[in-house]
Protein backbone atom coordinates (compact mmCIF):
# COMPACT_ATOMS: atom_id res chain seq x y z
CA UNK A 1 0.00 0.00 0.00
CA UNK A 2 1.65 3.21 -1.05
CA UNK A 3 0.79 6.13 0.88
CA UNK A 4 1.17 9.98 1.04
CA UNK A 5 4.15 11.06 2.75
CA UNK A 6 2.45 12.87 5.38
CA UNK A 7 0.56 9.31 6.33
CA UNK A 8 3.81 7.01 5.98
CA UNK A 9 5.17 8.28 9.25
CA UNK A 10 1.82 7.56 11.38
CA UNK A 11 1.44 4.49 9.28
CA UNK A 12 4.85 3.03 10.57
CA UNK A 13 4.47 4.24 14.10
CA UNK A 14 0.91 2.28 13.97
CA UNK A 15 2.62 -0.60 12.95
CA UNK A 16 5.45 -0.78 14.91
CA UNK A 17 2.26 -1.17 18.49
CA UNK A 18 0.93 -4.00 15.95
CA UNK A 19 3.80 -5.66 14.63
CA UNK A 20 4.01 -9.63 13.79
CA UNK A 21 4.91 -11.56 16.69
CA UNK A 22 5.16 -8.63 19.46
CA UNK A 23 3.84 -9.34 22.63
CA UNK A 24 1.37 -8.04 25.09
CA UNK A 25 4.10 -6.70 27.45
CA UNK A 26 6.41 -5.07 24.28
CA UNK A 27 2.97 -3.84 23.21
CA UNK A 28 1.99 -1.65 26.59
CA UNK A 29 6.04 -1.02 26.85
CA UNK A 30 6.05 0.60 22.68
CA UNK A 31 2.78 3.09 23.36
CA UNK A 32 4.14 4.24 27.24
CA UNK A 33 7.34 5.38 24.89
CA UNK A 34 4.49 6.58 21.58
CA UNK A 35 2.43 8.48 23.85
CA UNK A 36 4.04 11.86 23.46
CA UNK A 37 3.27 11.13 19.44
CA UNK A 38 0.55 9.36 19.76
CA UNK A 39 -2.01 12.16 19.03
CA UNK A 40 -0.31 13.63 16.18
CA UNK A 41 0.25 10.71 14.30
CA UNK A 42 -3.44 9.31 14.99
CA UNK A 43 -4.90 12.66 14.00
CA UNK A 44 -9.00 11.52 14.95
CA UNK A 45 -10.93 12.25 12.17
CA UNK A 46 -8.63 12.55 9.70
CA UNK A 47 -6.18 9.27 9.91
CA UNK A 48 -7.96 7.59 12.35
CA UNK A 49 -12.08 7.34 12.68
CA UNK A 50 -12.49 3.94 14.36
CA UNK A 51 -13.10 5.77 17.74
CA UNK A 52 -16.37 8.07 16.28
CA UNK A 53 -17.29 5.58 14.87
CA UNK A 54 -17.82 3.39 17.52
CA UNK A 55 -18.96 6.38 19.99
CA UNK A 56 -21.82 7.25 17.24
CA UNK A 57 -22.81 3.59 17.40
CA UNK A 58 -22.93 3.39 21.05
CA UNK A 59 -25.08 6.80 20.95
CA UNK A 60 -28.03 5.57 18.42
CA UNK A 61 -28.26 2.61 21.15
CA UNK A 62 -28.36 4.76 24.01
CA UNK A 63 -30.44 7.74 23.13
CA UNK A 64 -31.89 8.80 26.29
CA UNK A 65 -30.89 9.29 29.89
CA UNK A 66 -27.29 9.18 28.74
CA UNK A 67 -25.95 10.75 32.06
CA UNK A 68 -26.62 7.33 33.66
CA UNK A 69 -25.29 5.29 31.25
CA UNK A 70 -21.86 3.21 32.71
CA UNK A 71 -19.17 2.74 29.92
CA UNK A 72 -16.39 1.30 29.83
CA UNK A 73 -13.54 2.62 27.55
CA UNK A 74 -11.23 -0.33 26.68
CA UNK A 75 -7.48 -0.08 25.98
CA UNK A 76 -8.55 3.75 25.98
CA UNK A 77 -5.28 4.91 24.72
CA UNK A 78 -5.03 9.05 25.30
CA UNK A 79 -9.40 8.73 25.78
CA UNK A 80 -10.13 9.39 21.85
CA UNK A 81 -13.55 7.08 22.46
CA UNK A 82 -14.05 8.75 25.68
CA UNK A 83 -13.91 12.41 24.37
CA UNK A 84 -16.48 11.44 21.44
CA UNK A 85 -18.77 9.77 24.37
CA UNK A 86 -18.54 12.51 26.46
CA UNK A 87 -19.31 15.07 23.64
CA UNK A 88 -22.90 13.40 22.94
CA UNK A 89 -23.85 13.62 26.77
CA UNK A 90 -22.15 10.37 28.40
CA UNK A 91 -20.95 11.42 31.54
CA UNK A 92 -20.22 7.97 33.73
CA UNK A 93 -17.20 6.89 31.45
CA UNK A 94 -14.05 5.12 33.02
CA UNK A 95 -11.35 4.09 31.24
CA UNK A 96 -9.25 0.98 31.38
CA UNK A 97 -5.38 1.44 29.76
CA UNK A 98 -2.29 -0.77 30.39
CA UNK A 99 0.11 1.97 29.06
CA UNK A 100 0.98 4.59 31.86
CA UNK A 101 1.76 6.86 29.50
CA UNK A 102 -1.46 6.83 27.65
CA UNK A 103 -3.63 6.55 30.74
CA UNK A 104 -1.68 9.67 31.89
CA UNK A 105 -2.99 11.97 29.12
CA UNK A 106 -6.45 10.42 28.93
CA UNK A 107 -5.95 11.18 32.90
CA UNK A 108 -5.54 15.03 32.08
CA UNK A 109 -8.49 15.32 29.84
CA UNK A 110 -11.01 15.24 32.64
CA UNK A 111 -13.14 12.94 30.90
CA UNK A 112 -13.27 9.26 33.16
CA UNK A 113 -14.56 9.04 36.65
CA UNK A 114 -11.68 6.10 37.08
CA UNK A 115 -8.56 5.41 35.47
CA UNK A 116 -7.65 1.57 35.38
CA UNK A 117 -4.09 1.30 34.54
CA UNK A 118 -4.66 -2.72 33.61
CA UNK A 119 -5.10 -5.02 30.66
CA UNK A 120 -8.57 -6.89 30.19
CA UNK A 121 -9.14 -9.19 32.94
CA UNK A 122 -5.98 -8.37 34.71
CA UNK A 123 -5.63 -8.45 38.43
CA UNK A 124 -4.31 -4.75 39.32
CA UNK A 125 -8.61 -4.05 39.63
CA UNK A 126 -10.96 -6.40 39.69
CA UNK A 127 -14.30 -5.17 37.63
CA UNK A 128 -17.26 -6.54 38.99
CA UNK A 129 -19.91 -9.12 36.49
CA UNK A 130 -22.92 -7.43 35.07
CA UNK A 131 -21.25 -3.59 36.28
CA UNK A 132 -21.01 -1.91 33.27
CA UNK A 133 -23.92 -0.78 30.76
CA UNK A 134 -21.44 -0.97 27.97
CA UNK A 135 -18.12 -1.30 27.26
CA UNK A 136 -16.41 0.06 24.27
CA UNK A 137 -13.03 -0.14 22.23
CA UNK A 138 -11.38 1.22 19.48
CA UNK A 139 -7.52 -0.05 18.39
CA UNK A 140 -7.69 -2.57 21.25
CA UNK A 141 -7.62 -5.55 18.61
CA UNK A 142 -4.80 -6.49 17.41
CA UNK A 143 -1.66 -8.47 17.59
CA UNK A 144 -0.19 -8.43 20.75
CA UNK A 145 -3.71 -6.96 21.96
CA UNK A 146 -6.76 -8.23 23.10
CA UNK A 147 -7.02 -12.13 23.14
CA UNK A 148 -10.37 -13.66 22.02
CA UNK A 149 -10.86 -14.39 25.50
CA UNK A 150 -11.31 -10.85 26.11
CA UNK A 151 -14.55 -11.12 24.81
CA UNK A 152 -15.63 -13.37 27.29
CA UNK A 153 -14.50 -10.59 29.78
CA UNK A 154 -16.83 -7.80 28.44
CA UNK A 155 -19.53 -10.01 28.60
CA UNK A 156 -19.17 -10.62 32.65
CA UNK A 157 -18.62 -7.04 33.20
CA UNK A 158 -21.73 -6.37 31.23
CA UNK A 159 -25.39 -6.23 32.25
CA UNK A 160 -28.14 -8.38 30.77
CA UNK A 161 -29.28 -6.11 28.10
CA UNK A 162 -26.13 -4.06 27.87
CA UNK A 163 -23.99 -3.48 24.81
CA UNK A 164 -20.89 -4.38 23.54
CA UNK A 165 -18.88 -2.28 20.96
CA UNK A 166 -15.54 -3.75 19.03
CA UNK A 167 -14.45 -1.48 16.02
CA UNK A 168 -11.19 -2.57 14.60
CA UNK A 169 -9.00 -3.13 11.42
CA UNK A 170 -10.88 -5.47 8.95
CA UNK A 171 -8.08 -6.92 8.19
CA UNK A 172 -7.15 -8.17 11.28
CA UNK A 173 -9.59 -11.21 11.12
CA UNK A 174 -7.27 -12.63 8.94
CA UNK A 175 -3.61 -10.99 9.17
CA UNK A 176 -4.18 -11.62 13.03
CA UNK A 177 -3.18 -15.39 14.01
CA UNK A 178 -4.97 -15.09 17.44
CA UNK A 179 -8.22 -14.17 15.51
CA UNK A 180 -7.90 -15.97 12.06
CA UNK A 181 -11.13 -18.18 11.95
CA UNK A 182 -11.60 -17.83 15.61
CA UNK A 183 -12.46 -14.49 17.09
CA UNK A 184 -15.62 -14.61 14.85
CA UNK A 185 -16.62 -18.25 15.40
CA UNK A 186 -16.21 -17.73 19.05
CA UNK A 187 -18.86 -14.36 18.58
CA UNK A 188 -20.96 -17.06 16.26
CA UNK A 189 -21.33 -19.80 19.44
CA UNK A 190 -21.70 -17.40 22.03
CA UNK A 191 -24.41 -16.16 20.54
CA UNK A 192 -25.98 -20.01 19.34
CA UNK A 193 -25.53 -20.25 22.93
CA UNK A 194 -27.78 -17.33 24.18
CA UNK A 195 -25.06 -15.59 25.63
CA UNK A 196 -25.59 -12.49 23.81
CA UNK A 197 -26.94 -11.78 20.30
CA UNK A 198 -25.74 -9.51 17.52
CA UNK A 199 -26.66 -6.02 16.73
CA UNK A 200 -25.05 -5.12 14.00
CA UNK A 201 -21.40 -6.06 11.93
CA UNK A 202 -20.81 -3.07 9.61
CA UNK A 203 -17.66 -2.68 7.63
CA UNK A 204 -17.10 1.11 7.48
CA UNK A 205 -14.31 3.31 5.50
CA UNK A 206 -11.23 4.73 6.51
CA UNK A 207 -10.76 3.17 10.12
CA UNK A 208 -7.10 3.87 9.81
CA UNK A 209 -5.02 5.76 7.06
CA UNK A 210 -7.87 4.26 4.35
CA UNK A 211 -7.76 1.18 5.97
CA UNK A 212 -11.35 -0.16 6.41
CA UNK A 213 -12.78 -1.56 9.73
CA UNK A 214 -15.60 -3.31 11.03
CA UNK A 215 -17.68 -2.64 13.93
CA UNK A 216 -19.37 -5.43 16.03
CA UNK A 217 -22.32 -4.54 18.41
CA UNK A 218 -23.81 -7.36 20.53
CA UNK A 219 -26.22 -7.20 23.09
CA UNK A 220 -25.58 -9.69 26.45
CA UNK A 221 -28.60 -11.78 27.53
Amino acid sequence: MELAAEYQVAYDNNYRAFKKGISSTESIQYYTSWCVGYEKDLSKGETYNGPIEAAKAVGKLFPADRENVKILDIAAGTGYVGEELRDIGFVQIDALEPSEGMLEIARSKGIYQNHILDILGGTNYIIENDYYDCTAVSGGMGEGHIPCTGILEMIRIVKPGGVVAIAMREEYLNYVEEYQNKLEPLMEELEKAGIWEKIDRTVYENHFVGKTGVLFLYRVK
